[in-house]
């Protein structure tokens, strides 16, 4: 899966018999808080950018927001650089404080279909999100702004998935995203 900020969309890719993921459908975001950039602390009303894992564990079905996946944020790469936050939600209810709100209908189809995936067999399903597609064209538009360096460091993942239609393998090293 993939949220682009900037159009407020989720994309939710499907792997074909080749091994290659197509898009299978794309959401609209209902509501997300906060703006380009990563969460950095509790409070601070941002929603994550990176790459998550979401595992079974994080799945929650009796959320107060219909259903909901915790995100996983923070992961390696947030506690490497001390970001603090909790309870950071894909949901229902189209409201938000740190979260990406989709309309109960939306995370109930988006829900089912992760849930499926590990009735599947996978262990994890890869959730990343960015501030906008990371384009040359769109980072140029940014030039100054204080989180390039992190925009240029998951860009190696989103160009990785654009470039082979396979979800990256992604870890942490030296306080950086390192892809494949």
């Amino acid at each position: 899966m993939r949220i682009i900020k900037q159009e407020s969309v989720m994309e939710v890719w499907k792997q074909t018999s080749s091994g290659k993921y197509a898009l299978l459908t794309t959401f609209k975001i209902c509501a997300y808080s906060g703006g380009y950039g990563p969460k950095v602390i509790e409070g601070d009303r941002q929603a994550p950018e990176g790459f998550y894992d979401i595992t079974p564990a994080l799945m929650n079905p009796n959320s107060n927001y219909y259903l909901a996946f915790n995100t996983g944020f923070p992961n390696k790469y947030d506690k490497s650089y001390g970001r603090t936050g909790a309870n950071l939600m894909v949901h229902g209810d189209c409201s938000s404080s740190g979260c990406y709100a989709m309309t109960d209908k939306e995370i109930a189809q988006i829900f089912a279909l992760v849930r499926e995936s590990f009735k599947g067999g996978s262990k994890s399903v890869q959730l990343e999100i960015f501030p906008f597609r990371m384009t040359p064209e769109n980072l140029a538009k940014q030039n100054g702004n204080p989180n390039m360096a992190f925009w240029q460091n998951i860009k190696q993942g989103y160009d990785s998935f654009e470039l082979t239609k396979t979800p990256p393998s992604w870890d942490v090293c030296n306080r950086r995203y390192v892809f494949n």
